[in-house]
């Protein structure tokens, strides 16, 4: 085992800073996930079915003894219009949130974005009734 492997094995604080080149399967979908094209140092959560593994308690430190499948349950946008993916743990229940990758699966996505839409929990005539009042108030574009 060469030095670095030893400094990635014992330092619960080594991906904080240090990319993640690992490839590895998802345990999820079992599609094959390789590091580059993610558009980041950091591939968090397999690009087929959103789904991650809770490794972390905080980015990057490992420390998490769950191991649990992160399933996606909706997204959000951050102050510089970035989105990120929110994940919530089957087996703890723990939320945490990741920043989209560059080849995640846009349909996915944006089932994800529209999932509250959809849903039932929405009252149909009460969505129809706020989006008519809102086309009074200008354009919605």
């Amino acid at each position: 085992m060469n030095r670095e492997n030893k400094r990635r094995k014992y330092d619960k604080n080594y991906y904080k800073k240090n990319p993640c080149t690992d490839s590895f399967t998802c345990r999820n979908c079992g599609w094959p996930i390789v590091s580059n094209g993610a558009g980041s140092n950091h591939r968090n959560h397999c690009p087929n079915c959103l789904c991650s593994l809770h490794v972390d308690e905080t980015p990057g430190d490992r420390a998490s003894n769950c191991g649990g499948i992160m399933e996606p349950i909706g997204v959000w946008v951050r102050s510089d219009g970035e989105w990120a993916i929110v994940h919530r743990c089957k087996h703890c229940g723990k939320l945490s949130s990741n920043r989209i990758a560059a080849d995640d699966n846009p349909m996915k996505l944006m089932a994800l974005a529209m999932k509250p839409v959809v849903s039932d929990f929405l009252d149909k005539d009460r969505l129809k009734e706020m989006l008519s009042s809102m086309q009074s108030q200008g354009d919605l574009i």
